[in-house]
């Protein structure tokens, strides 16, 4: 099963309203907490005249910075149930802020953690998720009565081929996860008769497309 290191596909923002109170969400990925920061800033400015901008992100490899706040709601409803939401979700290097404009009425504390929960989960499923994937280059090296069974070999395992060049062989630019090369090869070779050669590149990190119902199938089976 491929390890999942999961994030936003894009930036991009979403807007509830309940009880005449908006709820903007802004998410972006991160890299850095000066990045967080920035955007903080950013989103605070531009929405002066906005009673709260109250957020939340995880950053690191094992989302070993996690920071939240409440912004001057009360205390533990808006930064937490913006961090458990992301948590939830299994997001990485990601940062919520949720900028609340007071319609009149009040919530109450149960109102607010529902308000801003909602805010970020609905904000997550208008964006997408991804998982990135880290995968390794292999140059296969074959003769030009080997590709049509190697394209069929290829598509039928979902392995997308990057580049195709022609020279006196074929020589075809693929990516496969480093821990599962040694099984691919092998694949290969038996499918070829051993009558190839390959080589391989650099690491490189793909975005692939992620649903949490198809992983859950994944898990069952």
């Amino acid at each position: 099963m491929t390890e999942t290191f999961l994030t936003i596909k894009k930036a991009g923002s979403h807007e509830i309203d309940i009880k005449k109170s908006r709820f903007i969400c802004n998410m972006q990925r991160i890299e850095t907490e000066e990045q967080a920061k920035q955007l903080i800033q950013t989103i605070s400015k531009a929405n002066e005249k906005a009673n709260h901008n109250c957020f939340a992100y995880m950053l690191g490899d094992t989302d070993q910075i996690q920071r939240e706040s409440d912004n001057g709601e009360p205390s533990g409803t808006a930064g937490v149930p913006i961090l458990e939401v992301l948590k939830k979700n299994e997001l990485h290097n990601v940062i919520a802020v949720v900028t609340r404009y007071f319609g009149g009425i009040k919530l109450g504390a149960g109102g607010l953690i529902r308000a801003y929960s909602n805010a970020t989960s609905t904000t997550i499923d208008t964006l997408g998720i991804v998982n990135l994937v880290t995968k390794k280059e292999l140059f296969l090296t074959i003769d030009y009565n080997q590709f049509d069974k190697l394209k069929y070999f290829l598509s039928s395992n979902n392995v997308p081929i990057e580049t195709v060049g022609y020279t006196d062989k074929i020589k075809v630019t693929i990516a496969v996860e480093e821990s599962g090369i040694p099984k691919f090869i092998q694949a290969i070779k038996d499918l070829l008769s051993d009558q190839f050669n390959y080589a391989t590149g650099l690491n490189k990190v793909f975005e692939v497309p992620f649903s949490r119902q198809e992983r859950q199938q994944e898990e069952h089976e």
